[in-house]
């Protein structure tokens, strides 16, 4: 599924040009609620290019890129890589775009910057889609990724970097096949001018990652409730290694206008393709609608 986008850039508070993908909608600005998609810790806006088209029949999309990943500038001081740092970068493309009520779409990390987000400036999220996070995180789905982001390789073709891709995540996509690692390779990596492929964001994220609550901000709680009474979904991979089942009840309790379902034999994250995924999204917007 392809729909027209356009890339559009803006600058953060330290200087950086900073890149979106911005779909219009059926009608410009659209009457419908704008809807903001946040990506996960070495993800770029590809990651949303199918539900994007699609929600973009619909509704203006902004895709924001974090500093360091895809076509938004590298920052030159890597303690910059925080999710307080990228919620302010947001925060200023919803200024510059005059965007005061929106849905957030976020993926792991993105998550954590929608419930930081929320707790800012409780009241404007109109609703929300939380893949694979919660405000407690699995210290081991956190090791797992400390054991791969920041290793710097390169593939000299597509399959190469399919395969590995699959060496490195295959206990969480199970039931995928060659043509589905590669579409996550194609949504990962990108081509260097040496003709080489390799991820597509700044090793130099690894850095702070590892920091104590750099990748996992303490007690996320009080933001979560910011959140309360706002109509949310909860997207859990079943085999998810980084939210819990009993995360996921704690945070039914604390935000009854929440709905959660699960997507069978994924980890951490699911696609948000996946049809359990994307009928819970839809659902959700036609409350909201």
């Amino acid at each position: 599924m392809t729909s027209q986008y356009v890339d559009r850039y803006w600058t953060s508070s330290d200087g950086l040009k900073l890149h979106y993908r911005h779909y219009a909608g059926p009608d410009g600005d659209g009457a419908n609620l704008p809807i903001l998609c946040l990506h996960g810790l070495t993800r770029n806006s590809r990651d949303f290019e199918d539900l994007a088209a699609h929600l973009a029949a619909k509704h203006r999309v902004i895709v924001p890129e974090m500093r360091g990943r895809g076509m938004s500038e590298h920052a030159p001081n890597s303690e910059s890589y925080s999710p307080a740092i990228y919620v302010g970068d947001v925060e200023l493309l919803l200024k510059d775009l005059g965007i005061d009520r929106y849905i957030s779409i976020g993926t792991s990390m993105g998550g954590l910057m929608t419930m930081l987000m929320a707790a800012a400036k409780p009241g404007r999220l109109a609703g929300v889609v939380m893949n694979d996070i919660g405000p407690v995180i699995d210290p081991a789905g956190l090791e797992r990724i400390g054991g791969y982001v920041g290793q710097q390789r390169t593939y000299p073709t597509w399959v190469h970097a399919a395969r590995a891709m699959a060496d490195v995540h295959q206990p969480s996509f199970p039931d995928f096949d060659l043509d589905q690692w590669l579409k996550m390779a194609k949504r990962t990596m990108v081509v260097g001018q040496n003709g080489r492929i390799s991820f597509d964001y700044d090793m130099a994220i690894a850095e702070p990652f590892s920091n104590p609550g750099n990748a996992a901000p303490p007690d996320l709680w009080p933001a979560f409730d910011s959140l309360k009474g706002v109509p949310m979904v909860l997207v859990r991979g079943g085999l998810s290694d980084l939210l819990s089942p009993e995360t996921v009840e704690e945070m039914a309790q604390r935000n009854p206008a929440m709905t959660s379902v699960t997507v069978p034999n994924v980890g951490h994250a699911p696609t948000l393709d996946e049809p359990e995924a994307r009928a819970s999204i839809d659902a959700l917007l036609a409350q909201l609608a």
